[in-house]
């Protein structure tokens, strides 16, 4: 098991990461991050997870590992290593884990590791938490009742309206809804929650951008709605969110149909985007910045960021998994914690 040196500058902030599903590509990710020389420059990874499942996932992959750990005991005693470390989560099941493989147990381990990273943050023991990839799947049969993350740390933290953004140099889209089936999304859309998605992607921008940025809001329907032969959510709902807004002075435009917003040339004009469900965004935000996106959490009480992709079980423990994402996730999380 390899060992690198810790950074002792105890002056850097500190970073929470949870491990996500051990059964993904979450503790590779963990593991290049603790490594990254970019991240080690701006901050402090503390990683939140069980030592035996990164030793184990290290040598399998031929990563280092961190020099510094601590027991989740010692840490909740206050004990805070000088640099790169791991807060060790316990777990009776790390030696039968199965890369690849869904299973209650492993959901139950990285909601365990996400509590302790969202509470270490609400304690202001961390700056920011970056979350590695969760599976849905194994967090259902583990009985956690959260479709993910941004609903899960919502609850945690006593959030008001949240929201979920994409963000890369190329691209930001705001999600007014999330992971809910296309046929629910038109009972779930009002003026509120549109609004509240325009809100907070419009003073993520600012902070990010340093100015008022220009964003763009599309349409529910085919040609939105063409003047309600397709439907009327843009006259209903969409609209007078838009209206609200720009009466605050901002500049907004819309409801901008979905098939043309994001040529070049609009992407060019807008900084960022507020869309109505889940694949509207992602579809285009994924083709432009698969490898280096991020996901944010907007609304919440602290800073919280995420790679762009999944568990990657195909992947799994293989070595293969590009920390792109996650370094990125991780450097945009100092970023925002230090503008807040």
């Amino acid at each position: 098991m390899k060992k690198h040196r810790c950074n002792k500058d105890a002056d850097l902030p500190p970073l929470g990461v949870s491990i996500g599903d051990p059964a993904g590509v979450g503790p590779e990710l963990c593991l290049r991050l603790l490594s990254d020389r970019s991240v080690a420059g701006i901050c402090r990874p503390r990683v939140f997870g069980s030592a035996a499942v990164l030793a184990a996932a290290a040598a399998q992959c031929g990563l280092e590992v961190p020099a510094d750990a601590v027991s989740l005991k010692e840490w909740e005693d206050g004990a805070d290593p000088a640099g790169p470390a791991v807060i060790d989560v316990s777990w009776a099941d790390a030696a039968h884990l199965q890369p690849g493989v869904v299973s209650a147990s492993c959901g139950r381990h990285a909601a365990a590791c996400i509590r302790l990273a969202a509470a270490a943050a609400l304690a202001g023991r961390v700056r920011a938490i970056v979350t590695a990839p969760i599976h849905k799947a194994a967090l259902s049969l583990a009985g956690e009742r959260f479709a993910g993350h941004t609903e899960m740390l919502a609850q945690l933290s006593g959030a008001g309206r949240v929201c979920m953004m994409m963000a890369s140099e190329e691209l930001a889209v705001a999600l007014v809804t999330t992971h809910v089936a296309i046929s629910e999304v038109p009972a779930l859309l009002d003026s509120e929650s549109v609004a509240a998605a325009i809100r907070l992607l419009r003073d993520a921008l600012l902070r990010m951008k340093g100015r008022e940025p220009v964003i763009c809001v599309l349409s529910l329907n085919p040609h939105g709605g063409e003047g309600g032969l397709f439907g009327d959510e843009e006259r209903r709902v969409i609209g007078p969110a838009i209206a609200a807004a720009r009466g605050s002075g901002w500049r907004v435009d819309g409801p901008v149909p979905p098939d043309t917003a994001f040529l070049p040339d609009r992407r060019a004009r807008y900084d960022g985007y507020v869309v109505m469900y889940h694949d509207q965004g992602l579809i285009p935000f994924k083709m432009l910045a698969f490898e280096s996106g991020v996901n944010v959490t907007l609304g919440l009480p602290f800073v919280r960021t995420s790679p762009d992709h999944g568990t990657a079980f195909d992947i799994a423990w293989t070595g293969r998994a590009s920390p792109e994402s996650m370094v990125q996730a991780a450097l945009l999380a100092v970023r925002l914690g230090a503008l807040r």
